[in-house]
């Protein structure tokens, strides 16, 4: 499945106020579904000595693929396509590799 499939499969189970001009509830949900991620690593952190096994994996895929879903929700109520947000992405990285500057501050860099 690429982006482009995903966030339209993904948008028939949206359902919330406002849909298609509402880009908070997207945006409250993603950070939300983050802070679920990093709740799940913190506590693989105190509970299993940093040690992850299949279980805990299956746990934090399936909430990264709630993040995934906000992600698509938000691109959406915005106007975006994940397939360009992805590309986008991969383009400034690649430039960023290329002069030297992953490590650092700021966007335009």
């Amino acid at each position: 499945m690429n982006f482009e499939e995903y966030q339209t499969k993904s948008r028939r189970t949206a359902l919330y106020p406002n849909i298609g001009e509402n880009f908070i509830y997207p945006t409250l949900g993603l950070t939300g579904e983050a802070g679920e991620v990093a709740e799940k690593i913190k506590k693989v952190i105190r509970d299993n000595e940093g040690k992850l096994n299949d279980e805990i994996r299956m746990t934090i895929e399936k909430e990264l693929g709630d993040v995934l879903w906000y992600i698509s929700q938000l691109a959406s109520e915005l106007g975006l396509s994940l397939d360009d947000v992805a590309e986008k992405n991969i383009e400034k990285l690649a430039s960023r590799l290329e002069k030297g500057t992953l490590h650092g501050n700021g966007d335009n860099r």
